[in-house]
């Protein structure tokens, strides 16, 4: 019975993380892409517009 006991814990874990692959997966692209691909974009024009007006024109 050792070898159950010591086998657990690796199959619960790959099954873990084969779930977590699959949920990636499954996240990409469709009708999700769009609403992430806005939010990238939103938060790349905040950074740029804040490091636009931390540095001024002529230093």
């Amino acid at each position: 019975m050792d070898y159950v006991s010591a086998l657990v814990p690796p199959v619960v874990m790959a099954v873990f993380f084969i779930g977590v692959v699959v949920t990636i997966v499954k996240s990409q692209g469709g009708p999700n892409k769009t609403k992430e691909d806005d939010a990238v974009d939103a938060a790349m024009a905040r950074a740029e517009s804040v490091k636009q007006t931390a540095r001024p024109e002529n230093a």
